[in-house]
């Protein structure tokens, strides 16, 4: 359902035979340019090479990771139940989830609403997550704000609180997104590849046509996480599917695109 104001969006979804309501929230990210990657002085890596990239559409994108009660909802299945390293319950953000199944969720969600949901690209995941910062973090460079942003290896695996975390506890970014530094890994829409980003297409880019191994591009950090991997230029891969246990910090939140 539309709010009146047109930087917000709520969609309520019923499922299930008590017709229950499973509310998720989006904001409306403005089209832009930003610069993706990271300078040198931020200890990049190989991949992280910076380069301008203009959004030419406006999306929106969900304000938290996709939460075990909505994934339950649309898919009628419990991928993390009985797994290690999970507690459970509705706001909780979801893991053990593959690329694949990500997919399949966007695509049931689609159906049942009528609109287009999908997995974000890697530019518009980093363009989002920057919230208009050049800094190492949404919110600036001080590693000891980390904390209040994000669920990570200090103040989750270190004090044996390991798993994914309730989603939207920590303090949004400036588009009033949740978790986008650390709680679960976020898959993204694109392959993942080892090339320059200088001669990659700087609109609208939707990554490499194929991947090394078909690796997917993974974004954001987890619970787990050293305090780099939560940086919004960080990139990581992994392969869409395989065995359970791989995906034990991978989640994902989505986008819906404007009608």
């Amino acid at each position: 359902m539309k709010k009146s104001l047109a930087i917000f969006l709520m969609l309520l979804i019923t499922v299930g035979c008590g017709d229950q309501p499973i509310e998720m929230t989006f904001k409306k990210i403005p089209a832009g340019t930003f610069m993706m990657g990271s300078p040198e002085k931020e200890g990049h890596l190989y991949d992280e090479e910076q380069h301008n990239v203009t959004i030419t559409k406006a999306f929106y994108m969900q304000t938290t990771e996709v939460t075990q009660g909505q994934w339950k909802a649309v898919m009628g299945t419990e991928p993390w139940k009985g797994a290690n390293n999970v507690k459970e319950g509705p706001n909780y953000a979801a893991s053990y989830v593959n690329w694949d199944d990500a997919v399949a969720y966007c695509k049931k969600l689609s159906v049942k609403e009528g609109k287009t949901y999908r997995l974000p690209t890697e530019a518009e995941w980093e363009y989002a997550c920057r919230a208009g910062t050049k800094t190492m973090w949404s919110f600036g460079d001080d590693e000891k704000e980390l904390g209040d942003y994000a669920w990570h290896e200090e103040n989750a695996w270190d004090i044996d609180e390991k798993y994914a975390h309730q989603v939207g506890l920590k303090k949004p970014n400036a588009f009033g997104l949740y978790d986008m530094h650390g709680n679960v890994y976020e898959w993204c829409h694109d392959y993942y590849g080892e090339y320059s980003f200088s001669v990659a297409p700087q609109r609208d880019p939707t990554g490499p046509t194929h991947g090394t191994l078909d690796f997917r591009v993974l974004r954001g950090g987890s619970w787990g996480g050293k305090t780099r991997g939560t940086r919004s230029a960080n990139r990581t891969r992994h392969g869409a599917a395989g065995q359970k246990h791989f995906f034990i910090r991978f989640g994902f939140r989505v986008v819906r695109e404007l009608d």
